[in-house]
């Protein structure tokens, strides 16, 4: 069984709360390196389907013969499903990657934290709430970090790491061996809205929305232009179908209240689009239609 060594600490469990597309994901990152991995969700509905979820993500990399099938069964072998917290309690590492609700995180953390040992590490998978907010409803806000892995995982190089204020240097040096021993390329960065990389994606995109209001091109020239003038792999406004126009704007409306500055201002077609059940692939149309 394989270990990654970090700040004296030798992580050879971990632990994911939250079965759906991105706890899944991270479920394979880790078994995929020899890491054990217990998955914990509400339900045994949640978990299998989360669990046919890798096996799939899997059979395409086989397919691809990227893998092989001695690989693909071993990972399987090393991720648990579970709906019992108590499971969690061998696990050195504990990644939450539950819905992005602020009260439901909360929820989770508190009750983590009374089952965990005082020592082990949880991370958040949040994309946008406060890291510093979060560790403060633990008992262990020094050992609280923010991991943001992107979807798809297992394709996703990047890992945003994220310093709330209370957190030590011993988390984030585990945090960031960790990440590194999964393949990634970790960043670190500040606790702040939006971190760093949706901090200049979504305010790029709601200016793409801006562009087509105004009528200065069509969305397929808008999306043409960014992809092969800035080697961009899609279009911001095609991106955002894919994100969902309501996520989009919903950060846009965090960032407008959050630094109090016009320039996060969400551009009146996003939030037309999205008042009209627009959301993007989602719901079938956004931008384009699916």
């Amino acid at each position: 069984m394989s270990s990654i060594a970090a700040a004296g600490q030798a992580i050879r469990t971990v632990g994911i709360v939250g079965a759906g597309t991105m706890g899944n994901g991270i479920a394979q990152a880790c078994a995929s390196v020899g890491l054990n991995v217990v998955m914990v969700d509400i339900a045994d509905a949640a978990v299998a389907k989360g669990l046919a979820s890798v096996s799939g993500s899997l059979d395409r990399q086989l397919k691809k013969e990227k893998i092989t099938q001695a690989d693909k069964d071993a990972t399987l072998a090393l991720i648990r499903g579970s709906t019992n917290y108590d499971d969690l309690k061998a696990a050195q590492l504990v990644i939450e990657a539950a819905t992005e609700n602020f009260d439901l995180k909360v929820k989770i953390l508190r009750q983590l934290d009374a089952s965990l040992m005082p020592d082990v590490i949880i991370a958040s998978n949040t994309s946008s709430i406060s890291i510093t907010k979060l560790a403060a409803v633990t008992g262990r806000p020094d050992r609280f970090i923010g991991m943001h892995f992107f979807n798809p995982v297992p394709m996703m190089a990047l890992v945003e790491i994220i310093r709330g204020l209370q957190t030590s240097d011993a988390t984030h040096d585990a945090v960031h061996a960790m990440a590194t021993a999964l393949g990634k390329t970790p960043i670190t960065v500040k606790n702040a809205p939006g971190f760093v990389v949706n901090r200049i994606l979504v305010p790029m995109i709601n200016e793409a929305f801006f562009v087509l209001a105004e009528g200065l091109a069509t969305a397929d020239d808008i999306d043409a232009g960014m992809k092969l003038g800035c080697n961009q792999p899609i279009g911001p406004l095609a991106l955002a179908d894919m994100i969902g126009l309501d996520v989009c704007l919903a950060v846009m409306e965090v960032y407008l209240s959050e630094f109090g500055d016009s320039k996060y201002r969400p551009c009146p077609l996003l939030k037309e689009m999205v008042a009209a059940g627009r959301m993007g692939r989602k719901t079938g149309r956004g931008v384009y239609a699916y």
